[in-house]
């Protein structure tokens, strides 16, 4: 027996349907766009960290400086290390529990730009034993943005205390009392193998899961689409 189509449900349930579709099909080319995005960014850090090393940039263009387009140059500066304003941050290293070496490096000019320069065994940097760097030298490393947020467990800095666990540089430097310090960092390179701090730790990673969230969200919005064609077609034959 026939029956008249539900009109007003239909109506509901095609408005339902519509949204998602274009909700779920608008996600994934969001992130289609993403996916294109980041593998440009790869690409572009991946230029920077071969490249010749240019000076690291002074007071004129710190103003300017950003993660897109200045994270992970290769850098180099002369000066000298500050060794008795250095900083110990602690890390989980592949070497075990370790900090990181940040050392203040005054260029000439009377700038400070902060140095990591490198990781050390947490037992053999709270005994000192660790290199340090005195009279005139270059470093060449990758430039490095300030971090406000540390690694996963870290604590919050405690700059009263000079406790630092995490390189917010604005912090160090600003407790340090530095006039003019780069709102950058760099990470050294690696130097002799069997000296501690062991520069070139930099992890240049990043994650791109956009192509899978993107395909998913193509694929709920292909599951909307089946269950409202399911439904308009139980409506149109019981008719």
């Amino acid at each position: 027996m026939s029956r008249t189509v539900r009109w007003p449900r239909l109506i509901v349930v095609t408005l339902i349907a519509a949204i998602g579709i274009m909700g779920f099909t608008g996600l994934g080319i969001w992130q289609i766009q993403r996916l294109h995005w980041k593998l440009d960014l790869i690409e572009r850090v991946d230029s920077r960290i071969h490249a010749e090393p240019v000076p690291a940039p002074g007071p004129e263009a710190w103003p300017a400086i950003n993660a897109a387009d200045d994270e992970y140059t290769r850098v180099t500066l002369t000066g000298r290390f500050l060794n008795d304003e250095e900083v110990m941050i602690y890390t989980p290293s592949n070497y075990g529990p370790a900090d990181w070496v940040l050392t203040p490096f005054e260029r000439d000019d009377g700038t400070i730009v902060m140095v990591n320069r490198g990781v050390v065994p947490l037992e053999r940097a709270q005994s000192g034993d660790i290199s340090r760097i005195e009279g005139e030298t270059t470093v060449t490393g990758l430039l490095r943005m300030s971090e406000d947020k540390g690694w996963l467990f870290s604590r919050a800095n405690n700059p009263d205390e000079q406790l630092w666990y995490r390189r917010d540089i604005g912090s160090i430097t600003v407790t340090k009392g530095f006039a003019s310090a780069a709102p950058y960092f760099v990470d050294a390179e690696r130097g002799a193998s069997d000296v501690w701090p062991r520069g070139g730790e930099t992890v240049v990673s990043f994650r791109n899961s956009h192509l899978s969230y993107a395909l998913t969200w193509f694929a709920l919005g292909v599951l909307v689409l089946s269950g409202y064609a399911l439904i308009l077609r139980q409506e149109l034959r019981s008719r």
